[in-house]
C-alpha cells in the first residue's frame, strides 16, 4: 500500500474522535490492538497505547501491513500526539506521523498552541497541484490533530449523545470536518472490555488542502457508508473508537479492536514502567 493511500485511510481512522470535553478526565492507561481489513481480508494490525494523567494525555499509534501485501509493499506507519485536557477543551500541543513503503515515505510534524497550529514540517513536501484547494491562516485555527481526535470526551457516563459533534481536523496538509451523529448503541465483547458501545454515523467534509477534482475526494464527499463504534475508557469520561468502517472506491475498509485493555486510575507513565 502506498503512503498516500495509507495516509488517506489512516486519516479517516484517526479522525474519528472528539474536540470537546464535558468533565475533567481522571487517570487511566490504554492498550488497544486492532485488525485492519479490506473486503473482509486482513491487511494488517495497529496498536494504540498511552493514556490520561490528570490534565494531560499522550497517545502512540503503530501500524503495519502483514501477509503477502505487507511483504510486497513494506507498508508501515507510526504516530504520536500529546496535549492537555483543560476543562471542556481538548488542546493538542504536538503531533507527528510517519508512513513508509518500499517505494516512498513521508513524515509530518506539527506543533500547536491553544488549538492553533504554530509550526508544520512535512518531508518530503506535498506536491503542488492545480486542483489543490489553498490553505489560509484561518484553516489552522480552532483545530485538533487526527490522532488526538481519537480521544472522545463525553458529558456524564451515558452513550445517548456521545456521537453528536463536529470535529475540526488539521493533519498538517489538509483541513476537514468530521461530522458525527448518533445511530444507537450495541453490545460488544472484546478482550479487556465487554459492554455497550455508541454507534455513530460519520460524514467527511473537506475544507482546504484537498484536491477538489480527485475522484476519491468526490467519492468521499458523497459517502454515506462511514461509521464508528465508541467504547468508554474506564476511570475517565473519555471514549475511544473500537471499530471504524469506511466504504472506499475498492471496497469497505475496517479497523476493529481485538483487544481493548484499560487500567483505570493508572497513569500512562506508571503503566509503561
Amino acid at each position: 500500500m502506498k503512503p498516500a493511500i495509507a495516509s488517506s485511510l489512516g486519516g479517516w481512522i484517526l479522525a474519528v474522535g472528539a474536540a470537546t470535553l464535558g468533565l475533567p478526565a481522571a487517570a487511566a492507561s490504554l492498550d488497544a490492538r486492532y485488525d485492519v481489513s479490506l473486503l473482509g481480508l486482513t491487511l494488517g494490525t495497529a496498536n494504540l497505547t498511552g493514556g490520561i494523567e490528570g490534565s494531560t494525555y499522550k497517545l502512540d499509534l503503530t501500524a503495519k501491513l502483514t501477509g503477502l501485501i505487507g511483504g510486497f509493499t513494506g507498508g508501515r506507519g507510526s504516530g504520536a500526539a500529546s496535549g492537555s485536557l483543560n476543562g471542556t477543551k481538548l488542546s493538542p500541543t504536538s503531533f507527528a506521523v510517519s508512513s513508509a513503503s518500499s517505494s516512498e515515505s513521508r513524515t509530518v510534524r506539527m506543533a500547536l498552541d491553544s488549538n492553533t497550529v504554530a509550526a508544520v514540517e512535512i518531508e518530503p513536501p506535498i506536491d503542488a497541484k492545480p486542483d489543490r484547494v489553498p490553505l489560509n491562516d484561518g484553516h489552522r485555527r480552532n483545530v485538533i490533530d487526527p490522532l488526538s481526535a481519537f480521544l472522545m470526551p463525553v458529558v456524564g457516563k451515558g452513550l445517548a449523545n456521545a456521537c453528536n459533534r463536529t470535529l475540526q481536523i488539521f493533519d498538517g496538509a489538509a483541513r476537514y470536518d468530521i461530522k458525527m451523529t448518533q445511530a444507537g448503541t450495541r453490545e460488544v465483547k472484546l478482550e479487556g472490555y465487554s459492554g455497550p458501545v455508541a454507534v455513530c454515523q460519520v460524514r467527511y467534509v473537506p475544507i482546504a488542502g484537498h484536491r477538489s477534482e480527485r475522484p476519491s475526494t468526490k467519492f468521499m464527499i458523497e459517502n454515506r457508508d462511514i461509521s464508528t463504534w465508541l467504547a468508554p475508557v474506564a476511570g475517565t469520561n473519555v471514549m475511544v473508537p473500537v471499530r471504524v468502517s469506511v466504504k472506499t472506491m475498492i471496497g469497505t475498509a475496517v479497523l476493529e479492536a481485538s483487544s481493548f485493555k484499560v487500567d483505570p486510575g493508572m497513569t500512562a507513565s506508571t503503566a509503561r514502567n
